[in-house]
């Protein structure tokens, strides 16, 4: 009968080495062979902000959103695009890292985690575009205010743990069914279109149970706390309260069943 020798734990010291090992080179690999390398990061949300403001200011109008609109469009822009690259991402970061699990100890959780990390620092540069259009647009009357510090804190812990929760979910799932792949670029299309990115939901001039249930998107949520942060409205406790029920909710029920499922991982990779 053979024993099962169990495993010392690794320390958190080499579990965070690790972790920033993986999120360095997430970072490098974007951009291997790029020759504008990481100025792509500010300059990908830009040109979409142009193009999204330019077609879709056409299609349901500037009016009614109650901010600048290409700030409105590059702001909701980032959020769900920090939501999307970390979950993409870190959908496959389990196989792709196979030798990794295989032939070292480390926690199998760094692997989706640093995707998730990486999607942050994207999102840094992100931000930095989008000072740079608020920056030209105030002879529009855009402006700079204090609450905008509540995106460091406390919106961003708890964009951390929503897209967290869903890296854990899809990583583990992905294992089992490569097919998550294609389902999940159809998904993120429809919760895009969903979601208040380009246009605002008073615009639409939905009837109320509609508006009711687009506010059930959890997205909605984070992008109109966000919006409100920088165009100098203070936001409620109860949408603080609403963001970090949500994150915490999907990281536990993600978490959870990755703990579940990771017992096997290993003989699907």
């Amino acid at each position: 009968m053979v024993k099962k020798v169990k495993a010392n734990p690794m320390s958190a010291r080499k579990v965070a080495v690790i972790l920033w090992s993986l999120v360095k080179k997430n970072t490098k690999n974007q951009y291997r062979r790029s020759f504008l390398g990481i100025l792509w990061t500010v300059l990908n949300p830009l040109l979409n902000m142009l193009v999204m403001a330019f077609v879709f200011s056409r299609i349901f109008g500037r009016t009614g959103i109650g901010m600048d609109y290409p700030v409105y469009v590059l702001s909701g822009n980032i959020v769900f695009g920090l939501m999307r690259t970390a979950t993409v991402t870190a959908m496959p970061s389990l196989v792709g890292n196979y030798d990794l699990i295989t032939k070292t100890r480390t926690p199998y959780a760094v692997f989706p985690l640093s995707n998730v990390f990486t999607a942050l620092v994207n999102f840094g540069f992100s931000l930095i575009a989008l000072v740079v259009v608020m920056i030209v647009r105030i002879p529009a009357g855009v402006r700079f205010y204090w609450s905008g510090l509540m995106v460091f804190l406390p919106w961003l812990p708890s964009m951390f743990l929503f897209c967290a929760g869903l890296a854990f979910l899809l990583s583990a799932v992905y294992v089992r069914f490569r097919d998550l792949k294609h389902i999940y670029n159809v998904i993120l299309t429809l919760w895009m279109y969903l979601t208040p990115v380009f246009y605002s939901v008073d615009t639409l001039h939905l009837p109320e149970k509609y508006g009711v249930i687009m506010k059930l998107n959890p997205m909605f949520h984070y992008l109109e706390y966000f919006r409100n942060a920088i165009s100098g409205i203070l936001p409620s406790w109860e949408s603080t309260l609403i963001c970090y029920l949500v994150g915490i909710v999907v990281f536990g029920i993600g978490f959870i069943i990755f703990r579940i499922l990771k017992k096997k991982l290993v003989f699907y990779i």
